[in-house]
This record gives C-alpha cells, structure tokens and sequence, in this order.
C-alpha cells in the first residue's frame, strides 16, 4: 500500500493541531487534514509526507482500519496522538 506523487516540491510546514470540535481552519495550499488518536484532534500536514515510508506505513494502517471510508470526513490516522507526533516531527526535521 502506498501513494507516489511526481514531483512534489518539498518545502518545511510546521504541523499544527487543533481539535475536531473546533472550528476548522482553511488548509493551506500543498497541505491536507488529518484526524489523529482517540479524541480525533486535527493535524495539518505537508502532502509531502505522503510520499515518506515511515507516514506511508501510517497510511496502511488506516487502509486496514477504516478501508476508504473515514468517519471524520477526513483522512483518519488510527494510531496515538503522540506517535504521529513522532513521526510528523522526523518528517519535519529532514
């Protein structure tokens, strides 16, 4: 399971969060939403992370779990809050 992208131009986006009851911000562009751990808080991402082995095992895990039909809406991660952080903050430090 994975997604390739041609040519993607990288660029550092810091992630933010915010929770999923409050009111969504706009996504900038290059970037998407993503709904992360058992309270389902809000991440926004560079899309270039859709392309890094590491979120891409992250992105198999939620193939398993929801299939492609996210109950957010929204591209949702089925793992801890703080291990997404973990491999966001990799990903951001590259």
């Amino acid at each position: 399971m994975g997604f390739r992208l041609a040519s993607i131009r990288t660029r550092r986006v810091s992630f933010t969060a915010d929770t999923a009851a409050s009111k969504p911000v706009g996504v900038p562009k290059g970037c998407l939403a993503v709904y992360v751990g058992e309270e389902m808080k809000r991440f926004i991402i560079p899309i270039s992370y859709l392309n890094q082995p590491s979120f891409q095992e992250l992105l198999g895990k939620a193939e398993e779990e929801f299939g492609y039909d996210y109950p957010m809406g929204g591209l949702t991660i089925p793992c801890k809050e703080d291990v997404f952080i973990e491999v966001t903050s990799r990903l951001n430090g590259q």
